[in-house]
């Protein structure tokens, strides 16, 4: 036989395109159209159904960024179509490859009740099957200009990310209002060629079955009269039965096909703007349910539904009914799908808290799995946070996008510091917007590697990003691969249904210790750095206004503020969604970030100075608090009188410039450059900086990554490094035990102030940045004469160690990582901690020492401010204000601490008495960290406490009142946890603590 292969494929693409798709909708009219363009921000519906509008013509422009325009399509059913199926076709300028990226919309009938959302995928409303003829039809559309950031050539810098920028120009123009007759025979020829046309194009060439299914295709073609594609379309499907019936192999790969809309909850647009994108995909979702029997779809992010629940009551009541009905999932168990790196401890048991609760008290579902298919990676300590909040797996595909290193199973058990095991899943369909294309079947059923072992996978599907969903032709598509020969099987299934299905067949499956890290997006842990200082500042806030006013409530009866710590806590989880947090959104959303993190700040310290005025009294005394979990200056988890501080610190000025400082402890020489030339620690007899390198020394790189600029820095940023060692001023501060530095360097400009407290064994470095920079990475880098192989970087509930070195690609990767408050660099006995009170990205390195000298330094570089210009133009311009500190001689426990008081400050105020803790423990190896009333308003105080050095441990917690009974609990609050059960004895609770455990006591006051 010849080969014409070719031939019938081109054909196939051909009369596809030009003859069968076009006859789906063989006949349409033109609707009449009217417009009202809203002022400014979105309009009640009642507001916009109301307005009186103004006709429009298809081809008129319309939309400027960001507007709201409110559209009336009405018409008649022609009498002719009686007995046909009748859809009103909306095309609002839609571009088919931009589904959540471009304009978009909502219907509604005159009534107000939503239809549907329309976007580019999904531009239909069906009229009626049948129609009678003569039907009038009268439709509303709420439609959204959102302009296009995210372009055919990505990445150019755009002023269209704000409102107060994007100016006033159309953005889109009209393209089709019509109603049109539907043929379903033609819908369905057209999907049955386009999956066996996509199949065959993923068959072997020399195999019978992309041959069998050739010939199936040929002979349909020629079964088509393409100047009748409407009377001949039976006829042509009926060529193609056998090879669609023709059942899948017994070993074929099985795929859960999961409905799915990823919606960034912000990105390249505002949160004001996701509210809308969720109604609009739920009313889409709740629809498609209604007419697919096999449908089932899965929402995560708790927030998005309380969205949907507080704006369109129409669209939550079909979302209940649905998922009571199953097929409408509420999925993840989280308040947002959070970044997972920078969140604090605290913060990332909260996303699960209130994203379980959420979905407990509304539908009384329990999640199992924790759903975060875009995440930037995935911090060691998230393991024991899914379990401690009843949780048991985990999906991703996130680590798919690694530039560097295939990650080596698909299916397998993550252990994370503590030794907890997640079984966790990454869909090897790699994407979280599978469309059930052909290729994206074939390619997870090749790229699974966990072949042998197991054979399920998931495939989440239906557009997203932008949100949109899953269309009528995906599960059209998913029926025809339900079984069929030469493609892996796919099912409409739940996430649970698929992971207990996955879990039960691989109980051996493989296991992989530590971080998730992705290799790509490293910049996201320093861009926008007034992003992350916010977050910073309000976790931080948090647990003192919880520990105050929890000790104020059982003191004296203070009012705890339940409603408001509840509210606050929700606004600050949904500012870790994984494109607030990492800085990766476009100006809007983070200026908007800027004004909420002021605001939630004003609150909360409102909170902390009231409960610290009732639990100080009025009075003249000073005092001193301190909600760090560990005593300082011989204060503990309290108030005290005002300690005296031991000490001096001295100030000399060096001969040939700069200043010495001393404190006994440390001897710090800051040179005429205003660097550090030598740290002294005088007990140790040691020198902290590596020979012949300068420490403060502030770095300038150019930046311009490949691609993704908020979120990439790639590995040649290195290459070419400007040091900022001229200085317009070293001098001494005005305090007398200070050294003040200025710089200025292209548009910027620094201001430093090196100080040494008094008896302590830290160098406090505060830096505040006027900067004015593009496309540059400015890094703060302290060399130290230290031999380290490994060192530790704070994460949740713990620390992560990371190797110095780049033996093997896995650790070259990792030339841009996360840490929390510290990072910890050691030798046997003597140590070196970094700490800051904002930052989170760094790199650490090693090297030979100068001279030719024998022996390694480690090189600790803080990473503090970018200046990308995509997707907002103007990232991190302005002042920031930084502080770091040097602390020499430190081991891990020091490290933990000085982390701890560098981001809570001592607070001093005027009152009658001291303040004893309410909760004290005897081992600072154990760290407490939340000290709160129980959720549920019982009054019972809830105490959440982890081993924090990495070893095991036996400790002794003293509440300071009566407890009538104790319970330990999951992170709800619910009686739970699997650790060795403590022990009580009046007021005092004994634990014993695996390394790293993390464990939650109810207390019960008497």
């Amino acid at each position: 036989m010849h080969d014409d292969r070719t031939l019938v494929e081109a054909r196939l693409r051909r009369v596809l395109d030009e003859r069968v798709r076009p006859a789906v909708y063989p006949e349409s009219v033109p609707l009449r159209v009217e417009v009202w363009h809203a002022p400014d921000e979105p309009v009640p519906v009642a507001k916009g159904l109301a307005a009186e509008p103004a006709p429009i013509e298809v081809g008129a422009r319309w939309g400027a960024p960001w507007g709201t325009s409110w559209f009336r399509v009405t018409g008649t059913v022609p009498e002719a179509w009686a007995g046909r199926t009748v859809e009103a076709l909306l095309d609002l300028g839609f571009d088919e490859n931009m589904p959540g990226f471009q304009c978009e919309g909502l219907v509604y009938r005159p009534d107000g009740t939503p239809v549907k959302g329309l976007n580019p995928r999904n531009q239909w409303v069906r009229v009626g099957a049948p129609v009678a003829g003569g039907e009038e039809v009268r439709l509303h559309i709420e439609a959204a200009s959102n302009p296009v950031i995210l372009d055919y050539h990505p990445f150019r810098p755009t002023r269209l990310g704000d409102k107060e920028t994007a100016g006033h120009e159309p953005q889109y123009v009209l393209t089709r209002m019509d109603l049109a007759v539907f043929d379903e025979s033609v819908w369905q020829l057209v999907l049955d060629l386009e999956v066996l046309g996509e199949l065959m194009a993923e068959l072997p060439v020399d195999s019978a079955r992309r041959w069998d299914v050739l010939r199936a295709v040929e002979r349909a073609l020629d079964a088509l009269d393409l100047q009748d594609v409407g009377g001949t379309a039976d006829a042509a499907r009926a060529r193609l039965t056998e090879v669609l019936a023709a059942p899948a192999a017994p070993s074929a790969h099985r795929i859960s096909a999961v409905g799915h809309a990823h919606i960034d909850s912000a990105w390249l647009w505002p949160l004001r703007e996701t509210v809308r994108k969720v109604a609009r995909t739920t009313a889409n979702m709740t629809a498609l349910i209604a007419d697919e029997p096999e449908f089932v779809f899965a929402m995560s992010q708790a927030q998005q539904w309380a969205w949907v629940k507080e704006h369109r009551p129409q669209v939550w009541a079909r979302v209940k009914k649905a998922v009571a009905e199953g097929r409408f999932v509420p999925a993840g168990g989280m308040w947002v799908e959070s970044d997972t790196n920078m969140p604090g401890s605290e913060a990332m048991a909260r996303q699960f808290v209130h994203g379980k609760r959420f979905f407990l008290d509304e539908f009384g579902i329990e999640n199992d799995e924790a759903w975060l298919p875009d995440t930037f990676g995935f911090a060691a300590g998230l393991p024991q946070i899914i379990r401690a909040a009843g949780s048991k797996w985990l999906l991703t595909q996130k680590i798919s996008w690694s530039q560097t290193n295939r990650f080596p199973h698909h299916t397998f058990r993550w252990e994370g510091i503590d030794g907890t095991r997640i079984f966790t899943h990454f869909p090897p369909v790699d994407t979280y917007n599978c469309s059930m294309k052909g290729s994206e079947i074939a390619h997870a059923a090749r790229n699974f590697k966990d072949k042998g072992g197991a054979r399920h996978s998931l495939a989440p599907t239906g557009w997203g990003d932008g949100g949109g969903g899953t269309t009528r032709e995906m599960v059209a598509k998913a029926a025809r691969l339900r079984n069929l020969e030469g493609s892996a099987t796919v099912v409409w299934e739940s996430p649970r249904a698929f992971f207990e299905k996955a879990e039960a067949e691989y109980p051996e499956a493989p296991v992989w210790v530590g971080e998730l890290y992705l290799e790509l997006h490293r910049a996201t842990f320093t861009s926008q750095a007034a992003t992350k200082q916010g977050n910073r500042r309000s976790e931080h806030l948090l647990r003192e206004a919880e520990l105050w006013a929890a000790t104020a409530a059982v003191r004296g009866g203070f009012p705890y503020p339940y409603e408001v710590l509840d509210r606050i806590w929700k606004t600050v989880l949904l500012h870790q969604f994984h494109d607030i947090l990492p800085g990766s959104s476009i100006a809007w959303v983070h200026r908007e970030a800027r004004a909420t993190y002021e605001r939630v700040a004003r609150e909360l310290n409102s909170i902390i100075e009231g409960a610290q005025r009732a639990l100080a009294g009025e009075g003249t005394t000073p005092l001193v608090f301190n909600a760090a979990p560990h005593s300082r200056h011989g204060v503990p988890g309290g108030a005290a009188a005002v300690p005296a501080v031991a000490g001096r610190t001295t100030l000399t000025a060096r001969p040939d410039g700069g200043h010495v400082l001393d404190n006994g402890l440390l001897r710090i020489v800051v040179d005429g450059r205003g660097l550090v030339v030598s740290v002294y620690d005088i007990d140790a007899a040691r020198e902290v900086i590596a020979p012949g390198e300068t420490a403060n020394l502030l770095q300038l790189h150019p930046d311009f990554p490949n691609m993704w600029d908020a979120w990439d820095v790639d590995s040649f940023y290195r290459n070419t490094v400007i040091d900022l060692t001229d200085a317009e001023e070293v001098s001494a501060g005005a305090d007398g035990a200070s050294v003040r530095v200025t710089r200025s360097f292209g548009h910027s400009r620094i201001t430093q102030v090196l100080s040494l407290p008094p008896g302590e064994r830290r160098l406090e470095i505060a830096t505040e940045v006027d900067w004015h920079e593009t496309e540059k990475f400015l890094k703060l880098a302290f060399p130290l004469d230290l031999h380290a192989e490994r060192y530790a970087s704070e994460t949740q509930f713990g620390h992560v160690f990371r190797p110095t070195h780049t033996n093997t690609s896995w650790e070259a990767a990792k030339f841009e990582v996360c840490n929390h408050r510290f990072v910890h660099l050691q030798e046997p006995g003597w140590g070196v901690a970094v700490v800051n009170d904002s930052t989170y990205g760094h790199d650490v390195t090693r090297t030979v020492r100068s001279g030719g000298a024998r022996g390694t330094t480690t090189t600790v570089r803080v990473s503090l401010l970018r200046a990308p210009r995509f997707p907002d133009p103007e990232t991190d311009q302005g002042v920031h204000r930084f502080r770091h500190a040097l602390v020499p001689g430190a081991s891990i426990a020091d490290a933990v601490r000085e982390g701890w008081w560098a981001n809570l400050p001592e607070r001093r105020t005027t009152g009658a008495h001291a303040v004893a803790p309410l909760v004290t423990v005897d081992d600072d190896a154990v760290v407490i960290t939340a000290v709160k009333l129980a959720d549920d308003g019982s009054g019972d105080v809830v105490v959440r406490f982890h081993e924090a050095l990495g070893g095991r441990t036996r400790a002794t917690l003293t509440a300071g009142f009566e407890v009538a009974a104790l319970t330990v609990t999951d992170l709800l609050e619910r009686p739970g946890g699997d650790g060795e059960p403590p022990v009580w004895d009046g007021d005092r609770i004994s634990v014993r603590l695996r390394p790293f455990e993390l464990m939650t006591l109810r207390l019960r006051r008497g």
